[in-house]
């Protein structure tokens, strides 16, 4: 029993191997379900591919990275904005493309001109079938969610 006359249950799932979430629901005794007021609950989700060992080659952090490296031109600038250690995000990229085979960016070192990175043509195309994968799969998470509470409210 939780304050405010409030039953507090957690549901731990996972689909397909992409994602593992956990929902809070909260039912008040009294009979009004949370589910009738979708302010009160949201989905949370995170996707990654990893190998087979369980080692991450790409999610939604390094996605985001490798987005804002091409926005910006810079590691260092892309790093600053997420709030990522430099040093940290520049060793993950290389394990990255190690376990990849190929170069995600280009750099070009400081000087006059300064420095700056770029994607290579093969991490502009890893960007673009995370972004299609990631689009598709929000919308049919999203779908199963909404029919999710759906079902709930009838609770």
């Amino acid at each position: 029993m939780h304050k405010n006359n409030t039953k507090i249950q957690t549901i731990r799932y996972a689909s397909a191997n992409i994602s593992e979430k956990t929902l809070v629901l909260k039912k008040n005794l009294t009979g009004m379900s949370i589910f009738n007021d979708p302010e009160k609950i949201r989905l949370n989700y995170k996707i990654w591919l990893s190998d087979k060992a369980g080692n991450g080659i790409l999610g939604d952090g390094k996605w985001k990275i490798l987005k804002l490296i091409e926005e910006k031109g810079s590691l260092k600038a892309a790093c600053s904005e997420l709030g990522y250690t430099y040093r940290r995000t520049w060793g993950n990229l290389q394990k990255i493309e190690q376990m990849l085979g190929f170069p995600l960016l280009e750099k070009h070192r400081g000087g006059s001109e300064k420095g700056s990175t770029r994607l290579t043509p093969e991490g502009k195309k890893l960007v673009e079938a995370f972004d299609t994968f990631h689009s598709a799969t929000d919308k049919s998470i999203e779908k199963g969610f909404n029919d999710l509470m759906e079902e709930l409210k009838k609770i």
